[in-house]
């Protein structure tokens, strides 16, 4: 077979439009961390308990993580059709959800409201599949980086609807929800084009700096976004000087376009482009095209790579044949990690349980803070508890950027597992909590902004985590599985213990607000213990898995598994 190049085109953008429009597809897609915002007047409205509230808390959490047919329908539909579920989810979930709340329809049953969040929150689950498995794959060298820009902006998102809330939107749950229920699907609908599958960006010069100047404007807009929200609550503002603020904030979730626009004015030297040599062997075709894409290896480099992200038929036919031709058939044999695993055999690995249970304890945890956060505030006397969200909001998204780039650098210049940093973020919130249960004066802020940190960092660690360790083949369901600790945690330990305890105490105080730091107490406690067990367990996974970050790492640059390796 002769010698193909790669045709990477100078100054190609395509991937980095794509990025740019995932980013406002999951600042939609972060419509799940609103539940605070609305939460309390379904309550009033609907004259619910706290545990009923905080049941719901875990229909948002379930709908929200539940991605696994998402996850299958990104490897068999285009991905503006898995985004199309989604914006129906959001516009049916929410839309019932606003019909309650605004007392349109009455003696809705609770069991449907709670059927309803979860259809409008599993939307989320559809948006980020669709962006995530597309960006994953169109910037394979710069994983961790990737997923903790665009899980970033998750986190970001929830600053970015409470100033929305706070402004625009008059403090009003129905017109919050009534936005989610339209205005999502709007912004999803006009984005649907620009999320496609392209030629996976190589590694040239400007590589490093556009993703660094991805990470400073979203740094930027989230410290804006975090004094807005403070500024709003304590200053009165007219519309004019409200709309003006809101137009800086458009500003910067606009920036990242600044990347293909830079790229079509000034193109890049073709010589300064690196093929993906050693990191894939084909190209991931076009949305609708049939045929396949040209190797981006060469045979003699194919011959020391025989792992690839997208596996096809046809490279298995050739090995067989050549196989053949040598008087011997090789058996195919299972996957060794750091190659594409299906997600039934990754299912039977002691890794692929081991993530399961550290993310699941971790982010479990760290979501029933999230669920309960304006109850919280509520019992340790805060009065606006919107300055309490948009703090674990912006210290959400900090620890979901800083692990992606924090991550990055250590893998490639110590190898250093990524799951490590898992396990420091778990001692960190076993601190948290324990100074939450202690409530001295002063601490909740400080707890909330340490939970939220390394609540996202093990938000955004699992995904490269999980994408090194069982390749990209699959990785949409076996990511989205993993996700389902989210929901199980939320339902464990925020619905069956803190709703509990919550309502407990509250009875003891003979009302059905509960004041006072005993109201989670216990709960923070429980919680502390648990990440206790993660910590041990996260420890043990970061030591089974280090030889295999130091194959995939050992040159400085993620690379396959070569022949010696197997």
């Amino acid at each position: 077979m002769p010698k193909l190049k790669p045709k990477l085109k100078a100054g190609s953008r395509p991937p980095w439009v794509g990025l740019a429009a995932a980013i406002w597809v999951e600042i939609s897609g972060g419509n799940a961390y609103n539940f605070p915002l609305y939460s309390s007047a379904l309550k009033s409205v609907l004259g619910f308990s706290q545990q009923q509230i905080t049941l719901l808390g875990v229909a948002n959490d379930v709908g929200e993580s539940f991605g696994l047919l998402p996850g299958i329908a990104c490897n068999n539909f285009p991905p503006w059709l898995v985004l199309l579920v989604g914006v129906f989810a959001c516009f049916l979930g929410y839309g019932v959800i606003w019909l309650v709340l605004t007392q349109t329809i009455h003696a809705l049953p609770y069991w449907l409201l709670w059927i309803a969040l979860v259809v409008a929150s599993n939307s989320n689950a559809w948006f980020g599949t669709a962006v995530l498995v597309t960006n994953m794959r169109n910037f394979p060298l710069s994983r961790g980086t990737v997923s903790g820009i665009l899980k970033g902006y998750v986190g970001i998102s929830a600053a970015v609807y409470t100033v929305l809330y706070s402004s625009l939107l008059e403090k009003s749950a129905s017109k919050l929800l009534l936005f989610l229920t339209l205005g999502i699907p709007v912004v999803c609908l006009a984005l649907m084009y620009f999320i496609r599958t392209c030629a996976p960006s190589g590694e040239d010069s400007s590589v490093h700096g556009h993703f660094l100047f991805t990470q400073a404007a979203s740094v930027l807009l989230a410290i804006y976004l975090l004094v807005l929200t403070v500024l709003y609550d304590t200053v009165a503002l007219s519309d004019a000087v409200s709309y003006v603020l809101l137009a800086i904030v458009l500003i910067f979730l606009l920036s990242p376009l600044g990347i293909p626009v830079k790229m079509t004015l000034f193109r890049a030297n073709s010589a300064t482009l690196t093929p993906l040599a050693g990191s894939t062997e084909h190209l991931a075709t076009e949305e609708g095209d049939s045929t396949q894409a040209d190797p981006l290896l060469s045979p003699s480099s194919s011959a020391s790579n025989l792992g690839s992200f997208f596996e096809s038929e046809y490279a298995s036919d050739v090995e067989t044949l050549l196989a053949l031709g040598e008087g011997a058939v090789r058996k195919k044999r299972r996957p060794r990690r750091g190659e594409d695993f299906s997600f039934r055999e990754a299912f039977v690995k002691a890794d692929f349980w081991l993530l399961w249970v550290v993310y699941f304890l971790g982010v479990g945890s760290g979501v029933t803070v999230l669920n309960n956060l304006a109850q919280i505030g509520v019992a340790f006397g805060v009065d606006d508890t919107t300055i309490l969200l948009s703090l674990f909001g912006f210290c959400n998204f900090v620890g979901r950027l800083g692990s992606g780039a924090l991550s990055e650098h250590f893998v490639r210049t110590r190898t250093i597992p990524r799951t490590l940093w898992m396990t420091c973020s778990l001692i960190f919130m076993v601190l948290g909590f324990v100074l939450s249960a202690l409530a001295l004066s002063g601490t909740l802020y400080v707890s909330t902004a340490l939970i939220g940190v390394c609540y996202g960092f093990l938000y955004s660690l699992m995904v490269p985590t999980a994408s090194e360790l069982f390749g990209l083949k699959h990785f949409g369901i076996i990511y989205n599985f993993i996700l389902m600790g989210n929901p199980v945690g939320a339902l464990l330990f925020s619905g069956l213990l803190a709703g509990y305890v919550y309502d407990v105490e509250a009875a003891k105080q003979g009302s059905s607000t509960c004041l006072g730091p005993e109201c989670f107490r216990l709960t923070f406690l429980v919680l502390a213990g648990i990440c206790s067990l993660g910590t041990i367990l996260s420890i043990f996974l970061t030591i089974r898995i280090r030889p295999v970050y130091q194959m995939l790492y050992s040159s400085g640059s993620f690379r396959l598994p070569q022949p010696s390796d197997r």
